[in-house]
């Protein structure tokens, strides 16, 4: 009789919690558009998210404490003049966003610590993107070079951007479609992007080359790509020729075949990649439906393990992953993605299950800093490097950027005033802790004094 063995992972029981209706953005109108973007992304300070505009294009920025229903009359960033299709905050300043438009420009802005408090139009752009000849359909800052992002259009060319100059230093052609999505990989030096010919094609955007491709999908529907951090793997998400859902994973120096392939399901939506490179956990989250799927990734074949499912019957427009900074080590957070539905965001968090309430060492290895390693001239001039990392530990830099959804909530406790009852039951409660405490120091002393004796 042939013996089954479990997998040991520290991650095999990990859950997902979705917050509490007081904990959610509520009353927003986020964009309807069909373009195949997250349109949602989030700091340690902010949450962006496109909104539906007439006659223009706009989104919001709202502060992570900014939770409940949004006011009539929330400012906007109402700077372009068609409809915005993909935002992004800077990973080194959390006050920077940048966002794509269809009227051809990438637009960087800044938000105010406190958050907005008035509609910005154009004029108060700190700088505009202009080069591409067709609608901007995705941003993509650099991971280790400041004030380097990438963008890509519907002219089928990527370009590098010095943002603070405002010129495109780089520009990568050789896409004969809709660049459908892009990703950086571990130390910003090459990038892989999908595209509606079904093709995965990994750049070596300084040179302004494709280095090789390879058609990952045999569906006719969009795909997705994502570098899974220092392995250098890359998974993508797409469809088969019977357009099931699925999953691939590649090694870039040889896409002859991939390394792993799987059908997910049946369903029509499209899906989103989140990996978190600190677990080696792959979220995947569908577009159209409310399930988050993960998954292990592993070195050796077959590179992935199934983990669970998080299940809900609230559908998804987008998403983003909040930054490791903001989680919360109390709960072993491994994880916090933001979904966007029809009318707000949704905050789920993801956590490991330990009975100790001691700091987890092992679920938290050294994170991303969120600090430049490079600035965009040495990135441009060649130098490769890592991302800047930090150590986890439930102190200062945790402390202060812990969840501010959370910290709203410890501080409507502390101001919530104690009815008459109340009180007297909390002062009895002590007055018989007092009561206790005294008789043990008398049978203390009295045990000291035999001793003595």
């Amino acid at each position: 009789m042939a013996s089954r063995f479990v997998r040991s992972s520290k991650y095999r029981h990990v859950f997902g919690t979705c917050a509490k209706k007081e904990l959610c953005y509520d009353a927003l109108k986020p964009s309807r558009s069909a373009w195949d973007s997250n349109k949602v992304t989030a700091s340690t300070k902010f949450v962006g998210v496109v909104w539906q505009a007439v006659g223009g294009g706009s989104f919001t920025v709202l502060r992570n404490d900014q939770v409940g229903k949004a006011p009539n009359d929330l400012p906007l960033i109402a700077g372009h003049t068609a409809e915005v299709l993909d935002i992004e905050f800077n990973p080194f300043n959390d006050n920077i966003i940048v966002s794509g438009s269809e009227d051809c420009y990438a637009k960087v802005w800044k938000i105010p610590d406190e958050g907005l408090k008035s509609t910005l139009a154009a004029d108060d752009a700190i700088q505009v993107l202009k080069g591409h000849k067709r609608k901007v359909g995705c941003v993509l800052h650099n991971p280790v070079a400041n004030n380097v992002i990438a963008t890509s259009s519907t002219d089928y060319l990527v370009k590098i951007w010095d943002i603070e100059s405002g010129s495109a230093n780089c520009s990568v052609s050789g896409h004969v479609d809709i660049i459908q999505s892009q990703c950086w990989s571990y130390d910003g030096s090459t990038m892989c992007t999908t595209s509606k010919d079904k093709k995965l094609r990994i750049l070596d955007p300084r040179a302004g080359s494709v280095v090789s491709e390879v058609e990952a999908h045999a569906g006719v529907k969009g795909m997705r790509s994502q570098y899974m951090g220092k392995s250098g793997r890359i998974f993508t998400l797409g469809f088969s020729k019977t357009s099931d859902r699925q999953y691939a994973i590649w090694d870039p120096a040889n896409l002859s075949k991939p390394l792993a392939q799987q059908n997910i399901d049946t369903a029509s939506g499209m899906l989103m990649p989140f990996y978190d490179d600190d677990t080696q956990v792959m979220f995947v989250a569908g577009k159209g439906d409310g399930n988050i799927r993960y998954y292990e990734m592993v070195t050796e074949s077959p590179y992935i393990h199934y983990l669970s499912e998080y299940k809900s019957n609230v559908p998804a427009r987008g998403m983003a992953m909040a930054p490791k900074l903001t989680y919360d080590l109390e709960k072993c957070e491994i994880a916090r993605l933001l979904k966007l539905t029809g009318t707000g965001i949704e905050p789920i968090s993801f956590c490991v299950p330990r009975k100790s309430d001691i700091f987890q060492d092992d679920i938290y290895p050294d994170t991303y800093a969120g600090e430049p390693a490079c600035s965009s001239s040495e990135w441009f001039g060649g130098k490769t490097c890592n991302p800047v990392l930090k150590k986890v530990e439930p102190g200062a830099d945790f402390a202060k950027k812990k969840a501010p959804v959370e910290m709203k909530v410890e501080k409507v406790k502390e101001e919530k005033p104690m009815s008459e009852a109340q009180l007297k039951e909390e002062v009895e409660r002590l007055s018989k802790k007092v009561a206790y405490l005294e008789a043990e120091l008398t049978k203390k002393d009295v045990e000291i004094a035999k001793l003595k004796g």
